[in-house]
This record gives structure tokens, C-alpha cells and sequence, in this order.
């Protein structure tokens, strides 16, 4: 490791350090400092690890926190970006606590946003490279989904070492060959028919479905063709609970139990599961590692309001939204929901996407009152009443300050949060400036 290096790795050490001492917490500035100093540094450190990299729409964060824990069970050095700063200095930043032991396995677990993966890939040199899925995100940012496979595609054909770790049930990831080892894994149990026609990315015809499970994955086939889903190396075999609280399922021959809910989060364990399986780690630990994780910030995040029960979700594009409507479409208590919705360029500025969110799910919940806030509180507000909510029940703020301040005086114990990026972060800054978290 170069002197330049070894300075950088100590300049953002201490820059962390005074953060997380003056501020509470750490930014990307640690990792933009070091960069500055050594434009190699993740090159350079990143050779003396096994390089496993998250990317995909959604579910990179929890998906990378669920590795980590997994592979804390049965290693000591591990890198990772569990925060989600997935930019390049994010990743930086994720190595400034590397320690130069040579006596035993090191793993960097890193997510890594889909924009940023053509300039690290090279740099990385991982083993895997897990894709999640590919969902509709940001359209002023990437364009259509097919553009942004085109950017994972051309990223694996770089490195045709690394193993791809690929979610089979989604048929976008088997229209192109690649030079890489190539591995699936999906959901083998069939949940519900699909409500909508989906479209064979190959002939363009309709697809057809063994099994389904949410926005066009499943075990698909198309009959004008051969087009059809891979045979699957990890699979969930069967969904045995969902609840609101937790998901248990049976993953191969063994049964695992998250803590938070969705069939979307069943998906991001078994990517982790699949990973861990390639490293040998048993099914113990991995049982005990998913059991034992935390819920992200933003995610399904339960949080004491004034003594009410909130639930925090990011929601950044219509499949994630549709799988939290979902979620607060099975909670039986009478609710109040906040919606939250900014435009920025992290939130995607094109906010069209809101309109086909299935807003109408949660007609028949006992939803007393709907409070909307963001700068785009306008565009949340129109298709609240578009979906058919009373406009009498709903009522916009200017600022998150006053809908915390209103929220002391809920009508009822369940709060339900929805916010997009930018604005889930405003609001908990809120919430930590009133020493709510």
C-alpha cells in the first residue's frame, strides 16, 4: 500500500472520528477527503479482500446489512457500507476502517448504486456481484429499465471473474449472454396470479407464469418461444408466514424467519442466503444472523412518537410503493398516514411514477386522518384525492416541524409513514432534533 494511501486511510479515519464525535454520525465525507488525497485508494485496498458487490433497484441496503451479519458469524474482517451511502465515496469510505491483518479473510460487502458501478467495478475486482432486481427508478435518471441493465451488463463483461449472484424470477436478467459465471435464485412457490400482463423481453409477446409473485417475476415462460426462467441454484420453497411484523419461509430444506415483513424482503434474503451458501456458511448461522437484524433506518422503521406507534418507510419508485401500500393495506387498527414527497434529484425529479401507486388499496382501512408535507406535498395531495380519500381528512404543512408537532395529538396510537428519500431524511432529522431517535 502506497504512502499516499496510508495517509488518506488516517486523514479519513480521523475525519469519521470528529464527525461521529461533533455530530453524532458519519457522512461521505470521510471517504470524499480520502479520495482527494489518493484517487486509488479503493484499488488499492480492495485487492486484499474477497469484494462482494449489492446492486440492483431495490432492496440493496437491507440486502447488504443481511451479509454482513451473516458473514459476522463465521469471519472477523469485514468491510461494509451498511448506511446505503453507495456512491464512490461511500465505497471509499467503507474501507477507511481497514486494518492490515494478513492472517486471516478479509470480506468487503459493498452496495453499490447502478449509476456508479461502471467506475468502481474495474477498481473492485470482486467475486460476486449480486443484481436484485430492476424496477422502474428515477426515469429522468436512467431512462427505462432495459438502459439501466445495460449499465450491470456492461459493468459484468469488465470483471468476467466475478460470479454473478442473479434474481432468476425477474426475466430482464436472462435476455443477454455474458462472459461470467452466472447463478439464480427465486422464489418455487406460487403466492397469488399476476393482475396484469407482462411482456416476453425477447419476442414481446405475453408471458405466462407457473408461479408468481410481484411485478413480473416468477417462474415465467413465454409460448412463442424458449424464452423461460433458468433453473434456479437458490430457491425459497415455500412462504409459510407473513405478517406485519415478520416473514417465515422455508429456504432449500430449512426454514429462516426475518423481522420485518413483505415477500419483497423475502427476496433480500435469499440473495444473502445465496451469497453465504457460495461461502459455505451454515444454516445456523445464517438462521441466527437474519433473525438478529435490525430493521434499516427508513425501512419499516418503528419509531415512538409521542407515545404513538410510527412506521417508517422510503418508498422510491411504484413497485416499492405498491409492496408498502400492501403492507399498510394488512394493518387492522384505524391509522393516521403521512405522505411525504420531494423532487430532488436523489427522490427523481420526474415524480409521475406516484401515479401508479395503488393509493385506492387503502380505501377500506380505517384511515382517520392523512397529513402531506415535502415540496411536492401538491402532487401526494392530488392523487390522495384522485385514489378517492375525503380531501376533509387531508391536510398539508408547509414543514415537517409542524406535522412532528401535530402528530403529539394523533387521534390514533398507529402512525403510518410514507416518505420519499430526501424527504424520509428531513424528517428524521426532525425527529433527532427533537430527540425523538
Amino acid at each position: 500500500m502506497s504512502i499516499r494511501t496510508t495517509f488518506a486511510l488516517l486523514t479519513g479515519r480521523i475525519t469519521k472520528r470528529l464527525l461521529t464525535t461533533f455530530t453524532g454520525g458519519g457522512s461521505s465525507l470521510p471517504g470524499k477527503i480520502a479520495l482527494k488525497i489518493s484517487p486509488n485508494i479503493i484499488k488499492d485496498i480492495s485487492q486484499h479482500y474477497d469484494v462482494i458487490i449489492i446492486t440492483g433497484t431495490n432492496g440493496k441496503t437491507l440486502t447488504t446489512r443481511l451479509i454482513t451479519n451473516i458473514f459476522k458469524k463465521k469471519y472477523n474482517t469485514i468491510v461494509s457500507n451498511i448506511q446505503g451511502s453507495n456512491m464512490v465515496q461511500g465505497i471509499a469510505g467503507a474501507f477507511i476502517e481497514h486494518k492490515n491483518r494478513t492472517d486471516e479473510k478479509k470480506f468487503a460487502i459493498l452496495e453499490v448504486d447502478e449509476g456508479t458501478l461502471n467506475k468502481v467495478v474495474e477498481d473492485l475486482n470482486p467475486k460476486y456481484i449480486i443484481h436484485t432486481n430492476l424496477f422502474l427508478d428515477q426515469a429522468d435518471r436512467y431512462g427505462d429499465v432495459t438502459k439501466t441493465y445495460e449499465l450491470l451488463v456492461n459493468a459484468a463483461k469488465k470483471v468476467p471473474d466475478a460470479i454473478l449472484l442473479q434474481n432468476g424470477d425477474l426475466p430482464l436478467f436472462n435476455t443477454v449472454e455474458l462472459p461470467n459465471e452466472r447463478k439464480f435464485f427465486g422464489v418455487d412457490t406460487p403466492v397469488h396470479p399476476p393482475k396484469s400482463q407482462h411482456h416476453c423481453p425477447k419476442c414481446g409477446g405475453t408471458l405466462s407464469y407457473k408461479t408468481y409473485t410481484y411485478s413480473g417475476q416468477g417462474n415465467y415462460y413465454c409460448k412463442s418461444g424458449n424464452f423461460k426462467r433458468p433453473i434456479l441454484d437458490y430457491k425459497v420453497t415455500d412462504i409459510i408466514k407473513l405478517s406485519e411484523e415478520s416473514s417465515t419461509f422455508r429456504m432449500d430444506d430449512a426454514t429462516f424467519k426475518i423481522p420485518v415483513a413483505g415477500l419483497y424482503n423475502i427476496y433480500n434474503a435469499l440473495a444473502a442466503y445465496s451469497v453465504a451458501k457460495e461461502y459455505d456458511i451454515n444454516n445456523e448461522d445464517i438462521k441466527a444472523a437474519l433473525l438478529e437484524t435490525e430493521r434499516v433506518f427508513g425501512r419499516q422503521e418503528r419509531i415512538n412518537i409521542y407515545g404513538h406507534t410510527a412506521t417508517l418507510n422510503v418508498v422510491k419508485n411504484p413497485v416499492g410503493l405498491n409492496q408498502v401500500l400492501t403492507l399498510i393495506e394488512a394493518v387492522e387498527e384505524p391509522m393516521t398516514l403521512v405522505a411525504l414527497l420531494n423532487n430532488r434529484p436523489a427522490d427523481g425529479v420526474d415524480v409521475s411514477w406516484l401515479r401508479d401507486g395503488n393509493f385506492e388499496s387503502l380505501l377500506s382501512q380505517n384511515i382517520t386522518t392523512i397529513k402531506t408535507g415535502g415540496i411536492s406535498k401538491e402532487v401526494m395531495t392530488e392523487r390522495l384525492v384522485e385514489a378517492g380519500f375525503n380531501p376533509h381528512i387531508i391536510k398539508k404543512y408547509d414543514n415537517l416541524e409542524k406535522i412532528v408537532e401535530d402528530l403529539k395529538h394523533a387521534s390514533t396510537d398507529n402512525i403510518q409513514i410514507i416518505a420519499s428519500y430526501t424527504a424520509m431524511l428531513e424528517f428524521r432529522k426532525v425527529l433527532k432534533d427533537k430527540k425523538i431517535i
